[in-house]
């Protein structure tokens, strides 16, 4: 009998099919790991997102980073892969933010330890090109876990005085009758308390991302990303004072209307003012730097 004759189109798939399930077998283990170590950690902290509204915006930032890495990735691919095996050092020290995370009960570290983990992934698997390459949305990633406790008191109680002293000053210069106390504002008809909420510590947090992102999409250097970011900080506080100073002012007038619709609607007209300055400012970065 003549041999049995098998075509070139008919192995290729085959070879295909057996390559990924290879690969499929040998990530496995890596994710189920990779699971049982942040099923608890990644749970509490879309807890977090869905509980606590200044830390809302960190479930739009998987998505944002996962949109990034689409629209870059034949940019991406085209970069060779090349397995390198110094990305252990990433690997392992992620392992131990998670360690130091866990036993010391710090949330922060735990969450944020999933950045390091998979930014010392894609060294191992695929070279250190990729991984710069990959490196804007893993820096997303990392803003979508919020601050430590100690750190935001640390921060939001001097914003506190910050804006209520700032705000109190902006009334008195256009002679307004207003005295300050700490961090309550005493106005002839009413006392407003300028409340941990309204330090402008969320505010800087959700720009500082909205920065990031804007600075990638309007610049192209580095050094004009860096210069937005740094200035999300003094736009995010400024308007923050403006908000506490319509606020007090409004409520000498009518207190309901400043305290109800207005207090609530404000939060989001400041933000939408300061993602329009930060796109006026990125397009002047643009043309001075690139």
């Amino acid at each position: 009998m003549p041999p049995t004759t098998v075509s070139r189109a008919t192995i290729a798939p085959q070879l295909t099919t057996t390559k990924w399930v290879v690969r499929a077998l040998q990530v496995m283990p890596f994710a189920v790991a990779l699971w049982l170590m942040y099923a608890s950690v990644l749970g509490s902290l879309a807890v977090d997102w869905w509980t606590d509204e200044g830390s809302s915006y960190g479930m739009l930032i998987p998505p944002l980073a996962a949109y990034v890495v689409w629209i870059r990735r034949r940019h991406t691919v085209s970069v060779p892969s090349n397995a390198d095996s110094r990305g252990m050092v990433l690997i392992l020290l992620g392992c131990f933010i998670f360690l130091v995370g866990k036993l010391g009960a710090e949330f922060f570290l735990s969450r944020e330890s999933t950045v390091v983990l998979l930014a010392g992934f894609i060294w191992c698997f695929w070279g250190l090109s990729r991984l710069r390459a990959l490196s804007f949305p893993l820096v997303l990633l990392a803003t979508m876990v919020p601050l430590p406790t100690l750190i935001y008191n640390k921060i939001g109680i001097p914003l506190q005085l910050l804006s209520s002293g700032a705000a109190t000053e902006l009334l008195q210069a256009f002679g307004a009758s207003i005295h300050r106390e700490g961090n309550v504002l005493e106005l002839p008809n009413i006392t407003l308390g300028v409340a941990e909420a309204c330090s402008g510590l969320r505010s800087i947090s959700a720009l500082s991302v909205g920065a990031l992102l804007v600075g990638y999409v309007k610049c192209q250097r580095g050094r004009a990303r860096t210069i937005l970011f740094m200035l999300a900080i003094p736009i995010a506080v400024s308007l923050n004072v403006v908000r506490i100073a319509g606020t007090a002012f409004l409520a000498t007038y009518q207190a309901d209307l400043a305290m109800g619709f207005y207090h609530s609607f404000a939060g989001w007209l400041v933000f939408l003012v300061s993602c329009g300055i930060l796109f006026i400012v990125a397009s002047g970065l643009h043309r001075f730097f690139d």
